[in-house]
């Protein structure tokens, strides 16, 4: 089943929803760790794949990294994922 990246949740329900504060949601976004939908109004809207990102930022900064310390984990596992993406697409042919 693959995560819906289209954002849905308001801020709030996004902050309630991996229990932190609207605040650190919007600190998240000014360092670059996720970048939810906009509205026209400009109003936020978090895809179920930005949740699963605050659940990781929580986790990390749970284990004592840092702001920067997060936007490097979450570097290092997307080029993971790219990688091993490219893997399994080279196994196929």
């Amino acid at each position: 089943m693959a995560v819906r990246a289209q954002g849905v949740f308001a801020i709030s329900v996004a902050a309630q929803m991996v229990r932190m504060e609207v605040q650190n949601l919007r600190v998240y976004e000014r360092r670059g760790l996720l970048n939810p939908d906009r509205t026209e109004g400009g109003n936020r809207l978090y895809s179920e794949a930005d949740i699963d990102v605050l659940h990781r930022i929580r986790e990390l900064l749970a284990d004592g990294l840092n702001l920067a310390g997060v936007a490097r984990v979450l570097e290092l596992e997307a080029e993971v994922r790219r990688l091993r993406s490219q893997l399994a697409a080279r196994r196929r042919d």
